[in-house]
């Protein structure tokens, strides 16, 4: 494999290694790499000279920022238009089918989420067996800002947060840090960055058998033994703020907690930063957040993952994604004219439209 290609794959023994190659893009996922992870998954899966494998991001800065969302805004539909490409369904239905592969593998994924881990890089992560973050990591689900919504399963993750958490962070796109990902069960060891090399070394030379549930306990003994000392991790802004997250997100309605975050007025940076990132989002995504984790309650998985699919082709039909990747990404004036502009200007037709399948039987259906 040479630098140019988009995924580096490697082998160090029984140890199989994926690189997220577009360091310049953050490693942002396009399609080609969500469908060479997938191939190479499914040839790894078959092979028993493969035990364990690990997946990271090419450069220092991040695993993953996100879907290509360049590509979904030359794809989707403007407002009034009602059009969005094939390309648009085929590549959430891919992308989504890559992320349940992950979370139903039977091999150990280990996922290094050291730096940015947003959108499709948490789609990445969530599903792993082992689940890493270090001092620099740095996720969200920042959808609001571009008329999208916390997809890639983000109405089952999201809902097993503690408390309202979860729907805090899908309305504000907040930022929150590896000790906070561990607090909200997004990760499962917050490791140093200089470990790195040390842990791939470490898996490498583990003596993996054919006992797959034995090669998972192999691995978690080799990750937990280079955890950080609890005195050395960031704070964590969730644990810090979850009394203020529950008192702002306690109304009854999206009407009242999305008046509650708009009107925080402490002097809080982290709790200022995030009701800014709402009121500026997409009033109908905060819509959606408010009833996709209604909806997705009780739902499994492939159930939150065939709804979410329905839910990104119809926001990209809309013209929602359209306008939000022009303002913050193409024209970068950060003044998207969002339609419906208002909160109180979304209909229930609005919402209903959103969730309503585009398709007799989805793409999804035999997950």
């Amino acid at each position: 494999m040479t630098q140019e290609h988009p995924v580096i794959v490697e082998r160090q023994g029984a140890l199989g290694k994926l690189t997220l190659n577009l360091p310049k893009a953050l490693n942002a996922l396009n399609l080609e790499m969500i469908d060479l992870i997938a191939d190479q998954l499914d040839a790894w899966e078959q092979d028993d000279t493969l035990a364990c494998i690990w997946i990271e991001g090419a450069g220092e800065k991040a695993l993953c920022a996100g879907g290509d969302v360049v590509a979904l805004h030359r794809e989707s539909g403007s407002y009034g238009e009602q059009g969005a490409g094939q390309f648009v369904q085929d590549f959430f239905t891919r992308e989504y089918r890559l992320d349940y592969r992950i979370h139903t593998y039977p091999k150990p994924i280990v996922v290094w989420g050291s730096g940015v881990v947003m959108g499709g890089g948490i789609g990445i992560m969530s599903g792993a067996s082992h689940r890493i973050v270090t001092e620099t990591t740095r996720m969200a689900m920042p959808e609001i800002t571009i008329g999208l919504f916390p997809d890639v399963g983000g109405s089952w993750f999201l809902n097993r947060m503690p408390g309202r958490t979860g729907l805090f962070l899908g309305l504000t796109g907040a930022q929150f840090n590896g000790t906070d990902a561990i607090y909200c069960g997004m990760a499962d060891r917050l490791l140093p960055c200089e470990s790195k090399d040390a842990l791939l070394n470490g898996l490498a030379a583990l003596e993996f058998s054919g006992d797959i549930d034995q090669n998972h306990v192999l691995v978690s003994k080799q990750v937990q033994s280079l955890e950080m000392a609890s005195a050395e991790q960031p704070d964590s802004n969730l644990r810090t703020h979850y009394d203020a997250i529950q008192e702002l997100t306690d109304g009854a309605t999206l009407p009242e907690v999305y008046a509650d975050i708009a009107a925080y007025s402490g002097d809080d940076k982290w709790l200022q930063r995030a009701s800014a990132t709402m009121q500026a989002g997409c009033p109908l995504t905060a819509w959606i957040v408010w009833e996709q984790l209604r909806r997705g309650r009780h739902m499994s998985l492939a159930e939150v993952l065939r709804m979410e699919l329905a839910l990104a082709v119809n926001m990209c039909r809309s013209g929602q994604v359209k306008e939000g990747v022009r303002a913050l990404l193409i024209d970068k004036d950060r003044q998207p004219q969002w339609q419906p502009a208002t909160l109180a200007e979304v209909t229930r037709e609005d919402i209903e439209r959103c969730f309503a399948a585009p398709w007799e039987q989805s793409p999804l259906a035999d997950l």
